[in-house]
């Protein structure tokens, strides 16, 4: 099958681009956005409302498979590439990437990524541009099969067929509480996120955030279902480090000590620390799942920042340097390269996070929900967005409709059909 055009068109993320590097160094809200000067390059302002680019494949009957390219919320950080800029990826996107995709066959899903993504004068193309073209890449594939575009990642990986649901982790944004209780409400699987990204959010010595974490466990026993026991999830954004210095040890009796205040819960912390670049972060995290290991907590660490594309993640996921790794799928490029992530953690006994950014849009989202089931990732993230609902009707309902037709076509409901014309 060859592609006949291309159509690029404009669009919004699902929620905002923000400076990091300022919120971190104090930057004021200032209703809902911050006042002050943005300190990451790129950002005209510290809040830039979230912006991204559909690129459409016209397949030979005239259908369009579709795909999103996009940054993550907090762009130009820990090692992630720069802020979003549409007018520079469409440019880059007409002059290096619609030949190679004119020329490539994308019922080869491994094979056309392979080729459209190579190295354009010696460096990688924008990870953005390989996010949102690889999505359509499947996309096509998918229509030319008649399958799911869980069942063409099933087939370039050799994976079986899958069937279990994969669960679902929702993110809070600054409508903390109420938000918390929208989770508990819907019954969310891991909950809150929450968006622990400010001195005034931690306190001191964390004192803040471990009440907020026990507000959280007994708020699921409040108003939740009889029964209900989610994995209770917070995002810390290296406060932990920063609060107590990058002494392993001591992170870790910080994080033990959380865990006492929520028994019967499992807690997953993201981000303890940043120790500052890749191998830093890899030697610092190691340390920290050793010290845990040391104090018989079952408290895990998930790493996200320093731990970007699947290079990274297979350093980490072979050196165990955390409990789970965020596969955050806008910063590791290809949504293949999401795909072999998962595998490579499942191989080395590490789990499997398929994240991303409230900054993504539906079309993504929908798309990550077919990676993240064929694979069969532990858990993955319900976006884009930071109210909650939208997140999980979009993951949510996707996933509830793949895992139907995979199960119609076991039971003999749902006919197979013959692979498409190539």
């Amino acid at each position: 099958m060859k592609i006949k055009d291309i159509l690029l068109a404009p669009g919004n993320g699902g929620f905002f681009y923000d400076d990091q590097a300022a919120i971190l160094s104090g930057a004021k809200q200032d209703g809902f956005g911050y006042s002050g000067a943005p300190l990451t390059p790129g950002f005209p302002s510290i809040r830039v409302p979230a912006a991204s680019l559909s690129i459409g494949l016209v397949l030979p009957d005239g259908a369009v498979a579709w795909g999103d390219m996009m940054s993550v919320q907090y762009s130009g950080a820990a090692g992630r590439d720069p802020l979003f800029n549409s007018k520079q990826i469409a440019a880059v996107i007409r002059s290096v990437v619609a030949p190679r995709v004119l020329g490539c066959d994308p019922c080869d899903f491994l094979g056309a990524c392979h080729s459209v993504f190579a190295p354009f004068e010696g460096k990688r193309l924008p990870l953005a541009i390989e996010y949102g073209v690889s999505q359509a890449l499947l996309c096509a594939a998918a229509y030319a099969a008649h399958q799911t575009m869980a069942d063409v990642i099933c087939a370039a990986f050799g994976l079986p067929v899958p069937r279990a649901r994969v669960p679902i982790f929702a993110q809070s944004g600054e409508a903390r509480e109420i938000n918390v209780d929208k989770m508990i409400l819907k019954s969310v699987d891991i909950l809150p996120h929450g968006l622990t990204n400010s001195r005034e959010k931690f306190g001191k010595d964390g004192e803040v955030f471990r009440e907020f974490v026990r507000w959280v466990a007994k708020r699921t026993q409040t108003i939740g279902a009889p029964g209900y026991q989610p994995i209770l999830h917070f995002d810390v954004y290296g406060w932990v480090g920063l609060a107590f210095g990058l002494d392993p040890g001591k992170i870790a009796d910080f994080i033990a000590r959380v865990a006492d205040d929520v028994p019967g819960f499992t807690l997953n912390v993201e981000c303890p620390a940043d120790f500052g670049s890749t191998p830093a972060q890899l030697d610092g995290y190691s340390a920290i799942v050793r010290a845990l290991a040391q104090r018989g907590t079952t408290a895990r660490i998930v790493v996200d920042e320093r731990c970007n594309t699947l290079e990274d993640i297979n350093l980490f996921a072979e050196a165990r340097a955390a409990h789970l790794v965020q596969i955050k799928m806008p910063d590791v490029g290809s949504i293949a390269d999401s795909a072999q992530a998962v595998i490579t953690c499942k191989t080395n006994g590490v789990g499997a996070y398929i994240g991303g950014s409230c900054s993504e849009t539906d079309l993504s989202a929908r798309a990550s929900v077919h990676i993240a089931v064929a694979t069969q990732a532990d858990m993955m993230l319900a976006k884009p967005g930071m109210g909650v609902d939208e997140g999980l009707t979009i993951v949510g309902n996707e996933q509830s409709r793949l895992l139907a037709i995979l199960a119609g076509r076991a039971n003999g409901a749902v006919q197979s059909p013959n692979r498409g014309p190539r």
